[in-house]
């Protein structure tokens, strides 16, 4: 009998089976929170039925467009223990090879997300992959005179980055806000998480899909109340005003979105609720015989 949930979801964008690979959940804090005060965070999380202090998902995405397998982000890889790590696991249970995966799109370049680019050696772990994101991730991370000028906070963010994406520097395709990196998947910045921080559009036939990266890292909080950001948000107000503009967006136009941190396996939609929003999860249904 299983006891547990798989860490694998599927659903279906038009002809794209986008797939949810739950990597971990990491023990945080309401401190982490930046705008609202700690008694309020709280307050939202017991209300939601959420644990106190919070936990946050990690997730990464494969899309498998016709035999083709693409990540969106790749997770903690083993940069954070045993614990956290267990996308590429869920990738060998479908049997997706590390030497299948030939593009991985990155949302940003912080730890949970590209340290799955390395194997145990610090080599590339997807060995015939190219790697696209938004123009401003590695003109930001990749500077060495901005690194260096980093708070002592920020530079083991610096150097995350800029050991993960060494190996693949030779195979990194950059790309503008609404620039294709591949047919029906177009980049949506969103920045202020960090600078080139974006989502990823993924559209075939009628549906989309925004995965939306790190807009919401505390659902129980940040829907509610979005003007919450975090204190690893490079500029906290630019990321509050991307996360507006992308849950305005999302609840307008009745966007089904997913993303890195909303509760596994991430997928839904977004309603205006009170004076924010709230987030109603994709409803399940069997596959088509």
């Amino acid at each position: 009998m299983q006891s547990t949930n798989s860490g694998i979801h599927h659903i279906r964008i038009g002809d794209i089976t986008v797939t949810a690979l739950h990597d971990g959940m990491l023990e945080a804090s309401t401190d982490l929170v930046v705008g609202v005060a700690p008694n309020d965070c709280e307050a939202l999380l017991r209300e939601s039925f959420r644990a106190v202090p919070p936990r946050i998902t990690i997730s990464s995405f494969l899309l498998t467009i016709g035999n083709e397998p693409v990540l969106v982000d790749t997770g903690c890889g083993g940069a954070m223990g045993p614990d956290y790590g267990h996308a590429r696991r869920r990738l060998e249970a479908l049997g997706v090879e590390p030497s299948a995966v030939r593009t991985i799109l990155i949302t940003h370049a912080h730890i949970d997300h590209v340290s799955g680019l390395l194997d145990a050696d610090g080599a590339a772990y997807f060995p015939n992959a190219e790697v696209v994101l938004h123009e401003a991730e590695p003109a930001f991370w990749l500077d060495e005179a901005i690194a260096a000028g980093a708070r002592d906070a920020a530079r083991n963010a610096f150097a995350v980055a800029q050991r993960s994406l060494a190996p693949y520097r030779d195979r990194m395709r950059t790309v503008k806000d609404g620039g294709t990196a591949l047919p029906g998947i177009t980049a949506n910045h969103l920045p202020g998480h960090t600078p080139g921080h974006s989502g990823w559009l993924v559209t075939s036939g009628p549906d989309s899909l925004l995965i939306w990266g790190d807009v919401v890292h505390l659902p129980g909080i940040q829907f509610a109340r979005p003007e919450a950001g975090v204190s690893f948000d490079v500029d906290v107000g630019q990321g509050r005003a991307s996360r507006a503009r992308a849950l305005d967006m999302a609840a307008t136009d009745r966007m089904l979105v997913a993303g890195m941190h909303l509760d596994f396996p991430t997928f839904g939609h977004v309603v205006r609720a009170g004076g924010g929003y709230g987030f109603v999860p994709h409803v399940w249904a069997p596959a088509a015989a």
